[in-house]
């Protein structure tokens, strides 16, 4: 991969007209909705996956609208294959805008992946080529999105295992050239973007000051499973089942000292622990965020 360019920061603007507060929240399982109604833990917001609630009603609906009452929302899609090489999928968009219609969230964010093809559907987030005919695809369907659900869309980094050799752009380039070409925001996920930078060699701190970070709304911290590849280096796994790395979070704080405080959510969609546990890391999160507004005001001054 070729050196990274480094934007100028101090050009940051909001992401969104709607946006979630700046501080930390979790994913919503529902293993923890009793809990929280009970307990109304102080936190910034929840987060789900659109998938899983484009059914009309039942137990899940249920508990998202009372939930939604009392906390702001984002809603994260897995399935719309933003980087497949077919059209979208023009019936599960119409279901995403209806559940969007239905719970008005703060914000709705995708993935730089596709897990589609003619009639086969992966269940899994598969990487695309940096090419000039991916940029056009790609920025096609996030303008088919936005015009349809009338938002804008939060398109996340990935966390990949291999490069195409066929790119003909690195990474940060080409998700900063879909930002501008189609006014998306960032979804910034850190853990995906040491994941990444550990499996390809690239450096995470230059990656990560080369994206487009002045259209970042919205910040995702996952944990990591670790293996070995073939040549005995280390392959991490994105595997949203473990705390969050010391790696990652240092990551994390380097970019909140040119983000500010920033929403920032802690994912755990594998091995699900107690809620006390998902609580203690998104008081961690918080903790960096208080601590981000100073240093940026300093910054600034």
């Amino acid at each position: 991969m070729s050196a990274f360019p480094v934007h100028d920061l101090s050009l940051r603007a909001p992401a969104a007209s709607a946006r979630l507060p700046s501080r930390a929240g979790i994913g919503l399982k529902s293993q923890h909705y009793q809990r929280i109604l009970d307990d109304q833990p102080a936190l910034g917001f929840f987060e789900v996956h659109a998938e899983n609630y484009l059914v009309a009603g039942g137990p899940s609906h249920h508990y998202l609208g009372l939930i939604r009452e009392r906390y702001p929302l984002s809603i994260h899609g897995v399935g719309l294959s933003i980087g497949a090489q077919q059209p979208l999928d023009r019936d599960h968009l119409e279901r995403i805008a209806g559940l969007l219609e239905r719970y008005q969230p703060e914000s709705f964010s995708e993935h730089l992946a596709w897990s589609s093809h003619g009639d086969l559907f992966v269940n899994d987030l598969l990487p695309v080529a940096y090419d000039t005919a991916t940029l056009d695809r790609v920025c096609e369907h996030i303008d088919q999105v936005q015009s349809r659900l009338q938002r804008q869309l939060l398109l996340e980094n990935p966390a990949s295992y291999l490069q195409f050799a066929e790119s003909t752009m690195d990474e940060a380039a080409f998700i900063s050239e879909v930002v501008r070409r189609s006014g998306c925001g960032l979804l910034l996920d850190v853990n995906n973007a040491y994941v990444s930078s550990v499996n390809h060699h690239w450096d995470a701190r230059t990656y990560l000051h080369a994206l487009p970070l002045h259209a970042v709304g919205e910040i995702h911290l996952a944990g990591f499973a670790e293996q070995r590849d073939g040549a005995g280096d280390r392959l991490l796994i994105d595997s949203h089942g473990a705390p969050v790395d010391a790696a990652v979070w240092q990551l994390y704080a380097e970019a909140l000292q040119s983000l500010g405080a920033t929403p920032t959510l802690l994912e755990r969609d594998n091995d699900i622990p107690a809620l006390e546990v998902l609580l203690r890391e998104a008081q961690q999160a918080q903790a960096l965020l208080d601590a981000s507004a100073p240093a940026q005001q300093q910054t600034r001054a």
